[in-house]
C-alpha cells in the first residue's frame, strides 16, 4: 500500500473517530506491530496521544474495512486498464470513491457479466437503431426500427424492444444516475410489511407487523429484525415503497432516469425514450437499488443489534462479584430433579448431590435436610439458583429452609442465569475440568462459580451462547463473533487477573497471551508452582518478550517478592514508580495505598524521555489504590412475598428487580414471575431518554411499577417513572415498539436475590421442629 494510501485511510479514521491524523498513524503502526487493543489503551498513550479503547476497537475495525477497499479500488482500476478502456476522468473517479458501493457502481460497465439481453441486441446489429433514435429526437422510433427487421429481428416490437433493452443497461450502469437515486430512495423509502393470508394465527407473534408501515432511513434495528424474521419464518412480505401515489412516469425517479437520456423535449423519440427510462426503473433499477437498500438496512440493523448485544455482554462480565464465600449452586429441574453442588471460598468443588423435591417423587422433605446437611457441613455462605424449569419452586423451598434454619448467619439465595451453563457443562473444556463429574452437575458448579465471580465463569462459555441479546441468532454471526471476543478481552484486562489462581480460559483473555500461551503458563505453574514475580512469566516455554511486553501489566501476583507485581503499573515502569517512592524517602509497601502522600506529589517531576504525563498519572492512581477492580459492589434484589407468578401481577404494585437486558427499544427487568417484564424507553425516566444505556445496564437492581399485564401474551409493562396519569396510557401506545413479541432469545445473568428473610409465601415449613432437633437450637 503506497504512502499516500495510508495517509488517506489515517486521516479518514482520524475524522472518524475525533482524533488527530498523527495519533491514528501510531495507533495503526502499533496494531501492525501486534500491539493488541487493551495495551496500547493502557500502556501507549503517550504515542497515540491518548485514544481510549473505544475509539481504537473503531480505529481497528475501520482500519480493516478501508484496506479492503483500497485492495479493491487497486483491483477496479486493474482490470478496467487491462481492458484498455481507461481514462483519465474515469481514473478520478475511482480515486475519489469513498465507500465500496460507490466503487462497484463505477466498476459496473466493466465488470465481466454473463450474457445480457442487451449483449444480444447488439449482437443482432440494434446498438445503431440506439444511436439513431438518441440523435434524432423528431424521429419516430418505429420507423426507424423497420430499417432494422432481419432474420433475427423478427419485427419494429422486437428491434423497439432491443433498443430498450440496451437504453436500459445503460442506465443501470451510469454511476452518477445510481447514486442519486440511491440518494433519493433513502430520503422517500417506506418500509412495508404485509402479513401472508391464511398464516394470522400461527405467526400472531408478528400481527404487529401485518399492515405496518414507516421511513426506512429511520426505522428501528429491533423492529426491521422482527420484520426481517418475520418474513424468514414465512409470514410476512417486505417491500420498500418509492414515491408510491406518484402518477406513472412522473415520479421523481423516472424522471431522473428520463433525464439521464436528455429525454425532455415533445419529440416522438424523446416520448419513446422517457418511456423506456420509465420502464428500465421499475423494472431494472428500482428492483436492484431495492435490494441494495434493503442490504444496507439490514447492516444498520445488525450493527445495532450487535453493539446492544456487546454493551450488555460488558456490562455483565462486569458485574459485582460475590467473592471469595462458600457457595451452593442448584441447578432446578422437575422430574430430572435438582441438581446440588458445593463450591469452596477459591471455586473448588467439595461436594455434589441431586434432591427429587418435585414430581414424581416429591420428596421435600429430604431435599430440604441433604441441602441443610450441605449448608451446616461446608458452611455455606452463599445460595445460587439457575433460573430455568423449576426456578421458583426450587426457590420457595429453600426459602422454607432458610426461614427454620437456626443460627443468626444464614446463607444469602440469589437467582442466576443459566444461560450458558447448559453449552458449558456438555464442553470439551468442563469435561477436562471435570472429567469424573456427570454433565448435569458441571452445571450446578457453574451456576455457583458465575455467582463468585462472574468474569471468571463466563469466559468459559462462547459469547454468543450468554443469552443478552437482541436477535443475536439472527445477524452475521461472524461480525457479531468479533465484536464480542474484543468486548469479552477488554472487560478481562480491564479487571486484571491473578497469575497464580486463574484458569486457562481466563489467562486466554488476557492481552497478548492466546489459548496456547494459556495452556503453557498453566502447564508451567502446575510443575514449579505458584509465579513469585511477573518476570518469571519468561521462563514459560513459547513466552518471548514480545508476549510478555503485551501480557505483564494485566497479570497480578499477590504476596509475591515485588510488590508492584499487585498492581497494573506494568515492569517497564517499575523505575518510575520506584522514583516516586524515594521522593517520599518511604518503602513501596508502606506507600502503596497511602493516598494523602501521593496526592501531595507533582507528576510532572516524573516525566522522563519514554514516560509521559499520562503514564505517570496512572502509576500515582495505582498506587493509591493497587489492584483496584473495577467492578461495582455486590449487592442482590429482594422479590416481593406472595409474587411467584405472572397473574399475581397487578397494575400499580411496586417492585423490586433486576435489569436482565437492555435493548435499544427499552429494558426487560426480572421480578420473580417467570416472564420479564419490559420498562419501555418512553418509561425509563421523568426526561426524554435517547438510548436505554444512559439509564439502566444489564444486573442493575431497580424500582419498578406494573403499569399493565396480559397474561395471555405473556407481557409485562413496566415504568420505572414517577407515578403519573399518563404512564398506563404511554405503556400502551409503545407496545408495538417490543422487538420480537416474546422476550429475546436466551436469557441473561441477572444477580438477583430474594435474601433468606423473603419466603415466597407464609406457608409453615412442616419438619421445622425436625430440623432444630438436627441442626441445635
Amino acid at each position: 500500500m503506497t504512502p499516500d494510501t495510508t495517509r488517506r485511510i489515517a486521516q479518514t479514521i482520524a475524522t472518524e473517530i475525533n482524533a488527530q491524523t498523527p495519533q491514528v498513524t501510531a495507533a495503526v503502526a502499533l496494531l501492525d506491530e501486534g500491539a493488541t487493543v487493551p495495551f496500547i489503551a493502557r500502556y501507549r498513550k503517550e504515542v497515540t496521544g491518548g485514544l481510549d479503547d473505544s475509539q481504537l476497537r473503531l480505529l481497528a475495525e475501520r482500519l480493516v474495512y478501508l484496506r479492503e477497499m483500497e485492495q479493491r479500488r487497486t483491483a477496479i482500476f486493474g482490470s478496467i486498464t487491462e481492458q484498455g478502456k481507461m481514462t483519465d476522468p474515469l481514473a478520478l473517479s475511482i480515486a475519489k470513491a469513498v465507500t465500496k458501493a460507490e466503487l462497484e457502481d463505477i466498476y459496473l460497465p466493466y465488470k465481466p457479466k454473463r450474457r445480457t439481453k442487451a449483449m444480444i441486441a447488439r449482437e443482432n446489429g440494434l446498438q445503431p437503431l440506439v444511436d439513431a433514435i438518441l440523435a434524432d429526437r423528431s424521429a419516430d422510433p418505429a420507423t426507424l426500427a423497420a430499417g432494422y427487421v432481419t432474420e433475427a429481428i423478427a419485427d419494429v416490437k422486437a428491434a423497439l424492444e432491443g433498443a430498450r433493452d440496451i437504453i436500459a443497461e445503460g442506465l443501470s450502469e451510469n454511476a452518477s444516475l445510481l447514486g442519486r437515486l440511491r440518494e433519493h430512495m433513502k430520503k422517500v423509502a417506506r418500509l412495508s410489511a404485509k402479513g401472508i393470508a391464511g398464516k394470522e394465527t400461527e405467526g400472531a407473534k408478528f400481527s404487529d407487523y401485518f399492515a405496518h408501515n414507516e421511513a426506512w432511513a429511520t426505522a428501528p434495528s429491533h423492529r426491521v429484525l422482527a420484520m426481517l424474521r418475520g418474513r424468514n419464518e414465512g409470514f410476512l412480505t417486505i417491500d420498500l415503497d418509492i414515491d408510491p401515489d406518484a402518477p406513472r412516469g412522473q415520479s421523481p425517479a423516472e424522471q431522473a432516469c428520463g433525464a439521464a437520456l436528455s429525454a425532455g423535449s415533445k419529440g416522438a423519440a424523446d416520448a419513446w425514450l422517457r418511456e423506456a427510462a420509465s420502464w428500465a426503473w421499475r423494472i431494472k433499477l428500482k428492483t436492484s437499488l431495492t435490494l441494495d437498500l434493503m442490504g444496507e438496512m439490514r447492516d444498520r440493523a445488525e450493527a445495532e443489534a450487535i453493539n446492544v448485544f456487546a454493551r450488555n455482554l460488558k456490562d455483565l462480565l462486569l458485574a459485582a462479584p460475590a467473592g471469595g464465600k462458600a457457595t451452593m449452586g442448584l441447578d432446578p429441574g422437575i422430574r430430572t430433579g435438582v441438581k446440588v453442588a458445593v463450591v469452596d471460598a477459591t471455586g473448588k468443588v467439595v461436594a455434589t448431590d441431586t434432591v427429587y423435591p418435585f414430581q414424581p417423587k416429591n420428596d421435600l422433605r429430604g431435599a430440604q435436610v441433604a441441602i441443610a446437611q450441605l449448608i451446616g457441613k461446608h458452611k455455606v455462605q452463599l445460595i445460587a439458583i439457575g433460573n430455568g424449569t423449576a426456578s421458583r419452586e426450587t426457590e420457595k423451598m429453600v426459602a422454607d429452609l432458610l426461614a427454620v434454619l437456626p443460627g443468626a448467619e444464614k446463607p444469602v439465595k440469589v437467582i442466576v442465569s443459566e444461560a450458558g451453563a447448559s453449552v458449558y457443562s456438555a464442553s470439551e473444556l468442563a469435561a477436562k475440568e471435570f472429567p469424573d463429574l456427570d454433565v448435569s452437575l458441571r452445571g450446578a458448579v457453574s451456576i455457583a462459580r458465575r455467582l463468585q465471580d462472574p468474569l471468571a465463569e463466563l469466559v468459559k462459555i462462547e459469547p454468543k451462547s450468554i443469552g443478552v441479546g437482541q436477535y443475536q441468532h439472527d445477524v452475521d454471526q461472524h461480525r457479531l463473533g468479533r465484536s464480542l471476543e474484543a468486548v469479552v478481552e477488554d472487560a478481562v484486562n480491564a479487571v486484571g487477573v491473578d497469575l497464580n489462581t486463574a484458569s486457562a480460559p481466563l489467562l486466554a483473555r488476557v492481552s497478548g497471551v492466546g489459548a496456547g500461551l494459556a495452556e503453557a503458563i498453566v502447564a508451567h505453574r502446575d510443575a514449579n508452582g505458584p509465579f513469585t514475580t511477573r518476570r518469571e512469566l519468561l521462563k514459560v516455554a513459547r513466552l518471548g518478550p514480545k508476549a510478555f511486553e503485551q501480557a505483564a501489566g494485566f497479570l497480578r501476583i499477590a504476596g509475591g517478592k515485588e510488590p508492584l507485581d499487585a498492581s497494573s503499573v506494568h515492569p517497564e515502569a517499575y523505575e518510575v514508580a520506584r522514583r516516586i517512592t524515594a521522593a517520599c524517602g518511604r518503602d513501596i509497601r508502606s506507600l502503596m495505598g497511602d493516598a494523602t502522600a501521593l496526592q501531595k506529589l507533582d507528576p510532572r517531576q516524573f516525566i522522563d524521555y519514554r514516560f509521559g504525563l499520562p503514564t505517570v498519572k496512572d502509576i500515582l492512581s495505582e498506587l493509591e489504590k493497587p489492584g483496584r477492580d473495577p467492578r461495582p459492589s455486590f449487592r442482590t434484589a429482594t422479590f416481593t412475598e406472595g409474587v411467584n407468578e405472572i397473574r399475581d401481577l397487578k397494575p400499580g404494585m411496586m417492585l423490586e428487580g433486576t435489569v436482565t437486558n437492555v435493548a435499544a427499544f427499552g429494558a426487560f427487568v426480572d421480578v420473580g414471575v417467570h416472564q420479564d417484564g419490559l420498562v419501555h424507553v418512553s418509561q425509563l425516566a421523568d426526561r426524554f431518554v435517547k438510548d436505554p444505556h444512559e439509564v439502566v445496564k444489564a444486573g442493575d437492581v431497580v424500582q419498578v411499577r406494573v403499569v399493565e399485564v396480559d397474561a395471555a401474551r405473556k407481557r409485562i409493562a413496566l415504568t420505572m417513572r414517577k407515578d403519573s396519569a399518563d404512564a398506563r396510557e404511554n405503556a400502551r401506545e409503545r407496545a408495538a415498539d417490543r422487538a420480537d413479541k416474546p422476550a429475546p432469545r436466551g436469557k441473561p445473568l441477572p444477580m438477583q436475590a430474594a435474601p433468606h428473610g423473603a419466603a415466597q409465601g407464609n406457608s409453615a415449613n412442616p419438619f421445622a421442629d425436625a430440623l432444630r432437633g438436627k441442626f441445635g437450637k
